[in-house]
């Protein structure tokens, strides 16, 4: 062997690994581990879209309950004292109606109890509790899509961590083939059956697959920690793998699935309870135009000093009639605005429909993709695994040449890269139908 190739072979034997290849720090803990339905229960909890819309629906159910309440009548219970010190002149006690001479004191009490009953209102009592149920049914949707939106969200961060997990298992693989392949190679220059070129192109290989490996592991790295954000936990957070993700829909009734998405869709729920809801304050604000109608009733008990704090009672009984002729204009205002905000709300339902249509059947088209995807993807990783295995049998016997090789490899790892990737968009086009539709699939 020359010295030049004995220096190359010495070089490649004994220079260190990079750090990619070197065994990694053993000393760190493993990050926690959580499953997909641990993940959606804890980013429920913590993310502010769905803490949100749960406020949302108690305000909604609150403000129901106070619309109902109109039809109640209004109590009030009020009580005070007083001291009256009169001067020169004498004065009129209000409490009781008594003179109180000058230079004298008097101290009076007083209880009074009121109630008032709105008897007519120009039907807006009825129209607010129509428009106050509508905005608690869109609230309760809304609350439905912030889940299943989140649902959505936290499941592609979840798959992100477990597919980067994946992906840097086949890169870890693929240094490892670069590896093995290496040794043949330096052992095929030892042995002089090779040249210095398989050598150099098999450490150059390595190179790029310990590179790659690199690369995977900040992916990992960046997805377990937005996983860890979304879920409230600090550090990193690994997705736990189930098999039964990975379970393919050999079909999907489409028209069903069509179906649901228009009667029963979260994001078409809500929208058409909010133009229902403003549909109601249309009529609540005409309501204006007609008379209210009242009645009132209070008893109250007075006393003071002067008659030992005998208590005098006053009763009063009112019926009151209001009818506004005329307000310059602002009741026309007021439905002006509300009409808008109807048209505005109608249009919004009749838009969130349709893209709730466009979404599933852009949705639908992506599952049917990603499935005939990872059955060309699962074999072209069986046709790539055995042509690298006859590849390689073929190199030892001095066949066929290091690039083929380096190809066969190159085209395992691609493959392999390929199934991953057809895998993970069949899940994610599982979830998004399933929040398009708001049940599971």
């Amino acid at each position: 062997m020359r010295r030049a190739d004995r220096a190359l072979l010495a070089a490649l034997l004994f220079a260190p690994m990079p750090a990619a290849a070197q065994q990694r720090d053993s000393t760190a803990p493993p990050p926690r581990q959580v499953t997909l339905a641990q993940a959606i229960k804890l980013a429920e909890q913590v993310q502010p879209r769905v803490v949100q819309a749960q406020a949302t629906l108690d305000n909604a159910g609150a403000r129901l309950r106070n619309a109902k309440a109109q039809y109640l009548p209004n109590v009030q219970l009020s009580s005070s004292g007083s001291n009256f010190r009169a001067g020169g002149a004498s004065r009129l006690d209000q409490a009781t109606g008594q003179i109180i001479p000058g230079g004298s004191s008097s101290t009076s009490l007083s209880t009074n109890l009121s109630a008032s009953l709105d008897l007519f209102t120009g039907f807006r009592r009825g129209a607010d509790i129509r428009s106050a149920r509508a905005t608690s049914d869109a609230a309760d949707a809304s609350l439905v899509d912030a889940r299943f939106q989140q649902r959505l969200t936290t499941t592609n961060a979840f798959l992100d961590a477990l597919s980067n997990a994946e992906l840097r298992r086949v890169r870890e693989a693929s240094v490892r083939r670069a590896e093995e392949q290496l040794k043949v190679s330096v052992a095929k220059l030892h042995a002089g059956s090779a040249t210095r070129s398989d050598s150099l192109r098999s450490l150059v290989t390595l190179g790029t697959a310990q590179l790659q490996l690199i690369q995977a592991d900040a992916q990992v790295a960046a997805a377990e920690a937005a996983l860890a954000r979304l879920i409230g936990a600090p550090g990193r957070v690994s997705a736990l793998d189930d098999s039964s993700f990975h379970k393919v829909i050999s079909a999907v009734d489409t028209a069903a699935l069509m179906g649901d998405a228009r009667a029963a869709s979260p994001q078409v729920r809500a929208a058409e309870a909010t133009a229902t809801a403003a549909d109601a304050s249309v009529r609540s604000a005409r309501s204006a135009y007609w008379p209210s109608l009242t009645l009132a009733a209070n008893t109250g008990f007075n006393g003071n000093n002067g008659t030992d704090y005998h208590l005098y009672n006053q009763r009063q009984v009112s019926l009151q009639l209001s009818w506004s002729l005329f307000n310059r204009f602002s009741r026309e205002q007021q439905i002006e605005i509300q009409e808008s905000d109807r048209d505005v709300a109608l249009a919004t339902a009749s838009d969130t429909r349709r893209a709730v249509e466009s979404g599933l059947i852009e949705q639908l088209a992506a599952l049917d993709a990603a499935r005939n995807q990872i059955g060309i993807t699962g074999t072209s990783v069986a046709a790539a695994t055995e042509d690298l295995r006859v590849v390689q049998e073929r190199y030892r016997l001095g066949v066929a040449t290091i690039v083929d090789v380096l190809t066969s490899e190159e085209a395992l790892t691609q493959a392999q890269v390929d199934e991953v990737s057809a895998r993970y968009a069949y899940l994610r086009a599982k979830a998004q139908i399933e929040a398009l539709i708001g049940r599971d699939l």
